[in-house]
């Protein structure tokens, strides 16, 4: 098991008049990181849907700032899961700028139908793969 880390650099597009990133680019930057953690176990993001009809969808996300990012930045998301269920899970996703800590993106994303967006359980494949990502104890 494993957690997965993925640097991004900050443009211009993700700062505001100050040149501090936007409080909502780090949504983004955690969407990011989690596709590119699913697409390093093997298996991109959207077989999900064209394989068994199910998406991901956001449930609950909360971010607590420590220290802003700013322009020209490089930051570090590190993802792991934090607990799986039937038809969801929960991922840490901890934002460094080298060794400062700077967010933390607490997400829990629930498994629905893309038919009807009704709840479904993660198909046997998926959440084994998911379970790779959490962290070792």
């Amino acid at each position: 098991m494993t957690t997965h880390s993925i640097d991004f650099r900050i443009y211009y597009e993700d700062t505001d008049a100050g040149g501090i990133v936007y409080h909502a680019r780090y949504l983004a930057f955690a969407e990011r990181a989690r596709t590119e953690a699913i697409r390093s176990l093997g298996m991109p993001a959207a077989s999900l849907l064209t394989d068994f009809g199910l998406v991901f969808v956001v449930h609950d996300a909360t971010i607590n700032y420590r220290i802003p990012l700013k322009l020209d930045d490089i930051v570090t998301v590190t993802t792991r899961l934090l607990d799986q269920k039937a038809a969801s899970c929960r991922l840490e996703q901890v934002f460094t700028r080298g060794e400062d800590f700077c967010a933390r993106v607490d997400v829990v994303l629930a498994c629905v139908k893309a038919e009807d967006g009704r709840p479904a359980r993660f198909p046997p494949l998926w959440r084994d793969l998911l379970r790779r990502l959490a962290a070792e104890e």
